[in-house]
């Protein structure tokens, strides 16, 4: 098992003691394959986003071989377009289970990197890495809208490699972050990109000013805190946001809905609604909304994904990777974990240019 000694500052009253702390990060390095891959669970598929979600927790865990294989992995399976598809059965982790290319999936290893060079000081790891999020981000940037929103995804080439232009909120944010941690990586490397400068700054004015340029999906509560937990949204008018909606999605006790009305709570929303929290300074709430889900924890230091209350029924049953290492990393943001905080709170980020004009 992992040495408690190693997640010491992954303690956090009511939520996490280091003995729990590192059972849990057991538990994600037990479903980590040889080659690197974190599948959501053993037996079930990989995605590239959740993937590199475990590796970041991993590294705030001080598991940095372990975190650095992970993007190995990634290196190995990038497509030569710069993407990753959507999903690889955990039974062959080199098959693909859905060939789409989606934009905020193969963005994502840009955040995940610079996280693991501000964990470890690996200039060697940051040049390795350096081609694979160029060639990441150029893909995404290939499928941004005239109105600075990101397009969903590239069809699968059987289907036709056609783009699919409508945009997520929940999608666009999370690039938002992913394009400001790609910047910082040019920047390491004293490679500046100013036409990803200028794309990000259009982004973050679609995000702030224009919902209209998204996919209506504002019954899922990640639309409602994504644009705060990437700093896309920040001041007064996250504070507006968040309470504006606070009643509709947080059940007190028990966590946050994933779907307005649904009566289900899941782990990996509540974790990024804390992390959305201490984003803006309200680490008080943050704490309390993590407290709140230790009715997720198994007693093998694993989370299961969600609960649906009318029911009194976990579901599904299922323990998954990315759900721990949610948990993980917003405990490493209250408890003051440098990488983790300087990832999330983007204050050493670049900001990207904005837009010449307000249409």
């Amino acid at each position: 098992m992992t040495s408690p000694g190693r997640t010491e500052h992954l303690v956090l009253p009511g939520v996490l003691t280091a003995d729990e702390a590192a059972e849990t990060v057991a538990g994600i390095l037990a479903v980590q394959r040889e080659n690197g891959a974190i599948p959501w669970f053993r037996g079930h598929h990989l995605d590239p986003w959740d993937h590199t979600e475990a590796a970041m927790a991993l590294d705030a865990a001080g598991q940095h071989e372990a975190a650095a294989r992970a993007y190995e992995w990634l290196v190995g399976t990038q497509n030569e377009d710069g993407s990753w598809y959507a999903a690889y059965d955990d039974n062959d982790e080199l098959r693909p289970s859905d060939r789409g290319r989606e934009s905020n999936f193969s963005a994502y290893i840009a955040v995940g990197v610079w996280h693991h060079y501000l964990a470890t000081g690996d200039d060697a790891f940051i040049d390795r890495m350096w081609p694979t999020v160029y060639a990441a981000t150029e893909f995404v940037l290939a499928l941004q809208q005239p109105g600075g929103q990101i397009g969903w995804k590239r069809e699968s080439v059987e289907d036709g490699g056609a783009i699919v232009n409508d945009a997520l909120l929940t999608g666009s944010s999370s690039i938002h972050q992913a394009l400001r941690c790609a910047l910082a990586v040019a920047e390491q490397r004293e490679e500046p990109q100013p036409d990803w400068e200028l794309a990000v700054g259009a982004l973050r004015h679609a995000i702030q000013r224009h919902p209209e340029r998204f996919l209506d999906k504002s019954r899922y509560s990640m639309d409602w805190y994504y644009p705060i937990l990437v700093s896309a949204v920040t001041g007064p008018e996250a504070k507006d946001r968040l309470e504006a909606e606070w009643d509709r999605f947080v059940v007190p006790g028990l966590g946050v809905r994933c779907i307005d009305p649904n009566p289900w709570v899941t782990g990996g929303e509540s974790c990024e609604l804390a992390l959305a929290l201490w984003v803006m300074g309200e680490s008080d709430r943050a704490l309390e909304i993590l407290q709140s889900i230790q009715h997720l924890r198994a007693d093998n230091g694993m989370y299961w994904t969600g609960y649906v209350f009318d029911d009194d029924a976990v579901w599904p049953v299922e323990q998954t990777s990315w759900t721990a290492g949610s948990l993980l990393l917003a405990v490493a943001a209250l408890g003051g974990d440098e990488p983790t905080t300087a990832v999330f709170s983007g204050e050493r980020l670049p900001l990207g240019l904005a837009p010449d004009c307000c249409g």
